[in-house]
């Protein structure tokens, strides 16, 4: 298993968002089923939106956990009980239970203090658990 924390230089909800989405495309591209797990329904809301317009020209096949019928990425607050997913990217403030079933955690940061605070924590757990995560202090141009 491997975690990665990638740490955005401003404290902007919506450049960590655009950061997600620019991962999940990546991810997408490389043949991989995601999960993006979010903190809340307005979060979810807003993510799934932003999936469809974050760059001009791209589709990424995605559906909220609870309306799922097969797409490669999911996002919500809940985890999908399709166990097939295999990079987790969390913008939670909390570890899922079964963050453990994914090959890849991606843990995506900015500098709002409560942001860190919990990125900390989650760190540490990581840690706790035996893994020693990788850190990328990303530029404004992203992954």
């Amino acid at each position: 298993m491997r975690v990665d924390f990638y740490i955005l230089p401003g404290d902007s909800a919506r450049e960590r968002a655009l950061f997600a989405c620019r991962l999940a495309d990546k991810a997408y591209q490389q043949g991989h089923r995601l999960f993006l797990r979010v903190g809340s329904a307005a979060e979810a809301a807003s993510l799934d939106e932003l999936l469809w317009t974050f760059r001009q020209g791209s589709f990424l096949p995605h559906a909220r956990v609870e309306q799922a019928e097969g797409e490669p990425i999911l996002l919500g607050e809940t985890e999908p009980d399709d166990a097939r997913r295999d990079v987790l990217v969390n913008l939670a403030d909390s570890l899922p239970p079964s963050w453990r079933d994914y090959g890849r955690v991606a843990e995506v940061v900015n500098q709002a203090p409560e942001v860190l605070q919990s990125s900390r924590r989650r760190f540490r757990a990581y840690r706790d658990e035996g893994l020693e995560p990788h850190t990328h202090q990303m530029s404004r141009s992203g992954p």
